[in-house]
């Protein structure tokens, strides 16, 4: 199966939240206002955000005044190229620096470190040398989940003892690249600490340090997100992001829910651009996020 008929599978149950409600709306009914207000609802419902849902419904409401929109054809159309707009153009991450390094951020259990474990096994099929640092220290089971996707990678790996100082983790990890010649440093995270405020001063702290021994380090900030969470997803990304400033999201889990209309919450909302999405438990189901597929697999 290719990705994107696995990506339609995958989104399948987004798909019967949103096109499927839209096309019954649409059946048999002259394209007016009240209509457009019930795609409005529709919209909103499946996650896409009440801002971006206002924005695509003005745009409709334009081009039905203007006589673009005439049937339903036209506004399922008009919605597709819309979407497909609000997304952008693809943002793939890109590794421009020797060693790369990314921190991975995110809170506990939304497929952080798998994400770790499926992007070291990506880079390391691509040729290249991989560093795994387990600076979720606080968590023992996380150290030895990272531990074992650096063994079948064939990433190695820099810990210390559970409960040791993330940030030191993280130095750590960078200078050993730098020695060794490595390629990649990816830097797993705290997903919890005791009070919220207690892990962005961790996260602030971890980049300070960074810095330190590679000042134009880390070059990626990456956030993964669960996407079954829905809007929650939208207030974590937030506060993340005013802490630390991301500079892109990993989107996990989309195979398993029916608010995959967060991601286009998450572009207006944030402007931070989703640069994988997950949409199965296979190494080869994280994947660049491609807009126009996204959509196109959403509407066909």
């Amino acid at each position: 199966m290719g990705f994107l008929d696995k990506l339609k599978s995958g989104l399948a149950k987004t798909k019967k939240n949103l096109v499927e409600r839209v096309e019954t709306v649409l059946l048999n009914r002259k394209i007016d206002d009240a209509v457009l207000d019930e795609i409005e609802e529709i919209l909103i419902a499946s996650d896409i955000g009440a801002e971006a849902a206002g924005q695509i419904i003005e745009m409709l409401k334009a081009k039905v005044r203007s006589g673009t929109i005439k049937d339903a054809s036209n506004i399922k159309e008009a919605l597709r190229d819309e979407m497909t707009a609000m997304l952008g153009h693809p943002q793939p991450l890109t590794l421009f620096a020797k060693p790369h390094v990314m921190l991975m951020i995110g809170v506990n259990g939304v497929g952080k470190t798998t994400t770790i474990g499926k992007l070291a096994s990506r880079f390391s099929a691509e040729g290249r040398s991989v560093i795994l640092a387990a600076g979720d220290t606080f968590r023992a089971a996380a150290i030895e989940q990272l531990d074992i996707w650096a063994q079948r990678t064939g990433a190695a790996i820099i810990k210390h003892q559970s409960g040791s100082d993330p940030a030191a983790v993280a130095f750590d990890a960078v200078e050993a690249a730098k020695s060794r010649g490595s390629d990649v440093v990816i830097i797993d995270t705290a997903g919890r600490l005791h009070t919220k405020t207690s892990l962005m001063d961790e996260l602030k702290k971890i980049d300070r340090v960074i810095k330190k021994a590679m000042p134009d380090a880390p070059h990626d900030k990456l956030l993964v997100i669960d996407a079954t969470t829905g809007q929650n997803a939208i207030r974590q990304a937030r506060i993340f992001h005013e802490a630390v400033g991301l500079t892109g999201i990993a989107l996990t889990k989309l195979d398993g829910t029916a608010k995959g209309g967060i991601i286009f919450a998450i572009q207006k909302e944030l402007n931070v651009p989703v640069q994988l999405i997950g949409v199965g438990e296979g190494v080869e189901d994280l994947q660049e996020f491609n807009p126009r597929d996204f959509v196109t697999a959403l509407f066909q």
